[in-house]
C-alpha cells in the first residue's frame, strides 16, 4: 500500500500541472476509497515538508517485507506486490543501477535504441 501511495504521488509531483500533493493528501483521506492512516501520515509529512525536500529518497526496510516474502515461499504463495515493494526498497539505495546499465546497452544493440552518455546524467 505504501508503494502504491509513493508511486501514485511521484506521477502527480511529475505532472505538468501544479498540484498540491498536501491537499491531494488532506481531500483523500477524508471521503476517498483510498483513506486510510498511512494516508494520514503522508498529509502530515507533506504538511511539514510539501516537497519532501529534507528526506532522501533512501528507503530503509525493517525485515518484515523479507520475513513475509521468505514465508510465502516455503507456503508456494504468491506475494508479486510484496516482493516489488521490497525491491523497490532495494533499488533506492543505489546511484547507479548496472542493471539499467545492461538495458540500455541491450536495447541499443538489439533495436539501436538510443543511450545516454554518462556524462549526461
Amino acid at each position: 500500500m505504501m508503494q502504491s501511495f509513493a508511486e501514485g504521488f511521484e506521477i502527480m509531483q511529475a505532472s505538468e500541472f501544479e498540484i498540491d500533493l498536501h491537499d491531494v493528501a488532506s481531500i483523500w483521506r477524508y471521503g476517498s476509497v483510498v483513506r486510510s492512516w498511512l494516508l494520514e501520515l503522508l498529509e502530515i509529512a507533506l504538511k511539514e515538508d510539501p516537497g519532501l525536500a529534507s528526506i532522501a529518497g533512501y528507503v530503509e526496510d525493517s525485515g518484515e517485507g523479507r520475513w513475509s516474502l521468505l514465508a510465502a515461499l516455503d507456503e508456494n504463495v504468491p506475494v508479486p506486490v510484496i516482493a516489488s515493494s521490497l525491491f523497490a526498497r532495494f533499488a533506492s539505495r543505489q546511484e547507479e543501477s548496472f542493471a539499467a546499465k545492461v538495458n540500455a546497452a541491450l536495447r541499443n544493440q538489439f533495436g539501436g535504441h538510443a543511450v545516454k552518455p554518462e556524462s549526461e546524467k
